[in-house]
């Protein structure tokens, strides 16, 4: 009995993980139309393109930032939904926060008072802190679609 509790775990394959990343774009572009649909006047292109750009930028994104944050994971043994989720709002904070404030202030920005900077800053947290909740969902479903328990 304990040898069976010892090698309880998860695992995947390379056809799931595969689907899952599939899944993952197909939320990523599903939340983006959305977010198309709720903005301004959309039209269904606007929304179909939305949807299109969505799903191939997540899906970009899941492969080259949380893939290397989800290799180290799955070495360290922690195959689990909840680290699958932190390494989405990880992943996602750490993108939307990059890409709201030049690069983490490593690009050339606009000229701005140190009082607009900060709140720059904290909106851009704010910001990446609700979208990084999109991310971990995101991270879950991929989960859910690549790993199966070992029994």
């Amino acid at each position: 009995m304990a040898e069976r509790v010892a090698l309880r775990g998860y695992e995947t394959s390379l056809d799931r993980a595969g689907l899952a990343l599939g899944a993952g774009g197909l939320l990523g572009g599903a939340f983006a139309s959305l977010l198309v649909a709720l903005g301004g006047t959309p039209t269904p292109l606007a929304i179909a393109v939305g949807f299109l750009i969505g799903m191939v930028i997540t899906a970009m994104a899941a492969v080259a930032v949380a893939g290397p944050l989800w290799l180290v994971a799955h070495a360290l043994g922690r195959r689990g939904p909840g680290a699958a989720m932190l390494v989405g709002a990880v992943a996602g904070f750490a993108l939307f926060l990059g890409g709201q404030t030049y690069g983490f202030g490593l690009y050339t920005m606009p000229a701005t008072d140190t009082q607009t900077l900060i709140f720059r800053w904290i909106s851009a947290v704010a910001t990446s802190l609700i979208l990084s909740g999109m991310s971990a969902l995101i991270g879950f479903t991929m989960w859910r679609v690549a790993y199966r328990r070992i029994w």
